[in-house]
């Protein structure tokens, strides 16, 4: 009887324990629904888009203001990179040159990714909050999501909070905002509470005289080979890119996918091929859809014109993974990357598109 007793006991005090740990947990992390309606800033007092005018567009991951002096420890296949955080002098210093570009770009919309908020590693600072003071007043329209966000995370180079997020910056009205979470990698249901909850960020930007403008920012899951996480992101942004066509709507994504070029595989070293598939999970958006760069653009003999990222493990750039998806209702006026003083800023550069809305009608 007392053998009983103490098992019962025992089973008590685990269990009542480990529901302890699970609410203490769960109350510490983040969980968004599916989809969820955003809040606006500005849009009472931003102008508003006109059919056939031009529209600029700038996507750019700029690594939380990092810089390009460190080499982080998910630089390293094995997570053994040297660096946790960074310095306030670096980030003063990057802050003033994405502002530098940004203000010589001049782009009509701003699609940024890995912004942070209320993170340890960066002091604490709402990154977005700091950028807007460097930009002229014009930038007063914007929409947020986060997508990690913590107020504890331990693992040892962190041991603190996160808080990561896309954003999108528009000199003209935004009167729509969205959040549709993307799938998550299949880790245990533990690390599943504290892991990045990738999403995407919709915008609409209302249009006199025609159907709104739609755009899309996204950051994709990095390191997901061996599951089918990337398989599913890739879907999920067909199947919202697919509604918006049948609804005939002038739309574009933008935004760090973290997968190659289809038949790009084959120009990396082993080292480098463990992060992607031989057959890029990407390829179905490249078949569908209009892509900046285009396909020829990404194999061709001029291919590191196009290339957008090298690790701060890497020394010089050597990968293309971050685009643009749109519209067959939008005429592409331009394209290109940044690269000739963006190198030292982050460790990806600006893609930037300028598009021709449909006339009314069209």
């Amino acid at each position: 009887m007392k053998i009983k007793k103490l098992t019962l006991t025992t089973i008590l005090i685990i269990f009542i324990l480990f529901l302890s740990i699970s609410i203490i947990v769960f109350s510490i992390t983040y969980h968004p629904p599916k989809l969820k309606k955003l809040a606006i800033v500005g849009a009472d007092t931003a102008p508003i888009l006109e059919a056939a005018q031009q529209v600029k567009v700038l996507s750019w991951n700029v690594q939380y203001m990092a810089g390009k002096e460190y080499v982080f420890w998910y630089d390293e296949p094995d997570n053994s990179g040297p660096d946790s955080a960074v310095s306030r002098e670096n980030m003063e210093k990057t802050f003033s040159e994405v502002a530098r570009v940004i203000l010589d770009e001049a782009p009509d919309v701003i699609l940024l990714q890995e912004v942070h908020d209320g993170a340890k590693r960066t002091f604490y600072e709402d990154q977005l909050k700091r950028l807007l003071e460097f930009l002229p007043k014009e930038y007063s329209c914007y929409a947020q999501a986060y997508y990690w966000k913590a107020k504890f995370v331990p693992l040892k180079q962190i041991m603190g909070s996160v808080g990561m997020k896309l954003v999108v910056i528009s000199k003209y009205k935004i009167d729509n905002a969205n959040r549709h979470q993307l799938a998550i990698m299949p880790n245990n249901i533990l690390e599943r509470q504290f892991q990045f909850k990738r999403a995407i960020l919709e915008v609409h930007l209302p249009v006199k005289g025609g159907k709104s403008l739609v755009l899309m920012n996204t950051h994709f899951d990095a390191f997901a080979q061996g599951d089918d996480t990337m398989q599913k992101q890739v879907a999920e942004v067909y199947a919202l890119l697919k509604s918006l066509t049948i609804k005939q709507y002038p739309y574009a994504i933008a935004g760090d996918f973290n997968l190659i070029p289809p038949g790009a595989y084959t120009l990396y070293n082993e080292k480098e091929k463990g992060y992607f598939n031989p057959d890029s999970e990407i390829k179905v958006l490249f078949e569908k859809y209009n892509a900046i760069p285009e396909f020829e653009d990404t194999l061709g003999e001029e291919r590191e014109n196009w290339f957008t990222h090298f690790p701060n493990r890497v020394a010089k750039l050597d990968r293309t993974i971050d685009y643009f998806f749109y519209s067959d209702n939008l005429v592409l006026i331009d394209k290109y990357m940044r690269q000739h003083d963006t190198l030292r800023i982050s460790d990806h550069l600006p893609v930037v598109a300028i598009f021709q809305l449909p006339l009314f009608g069209h």
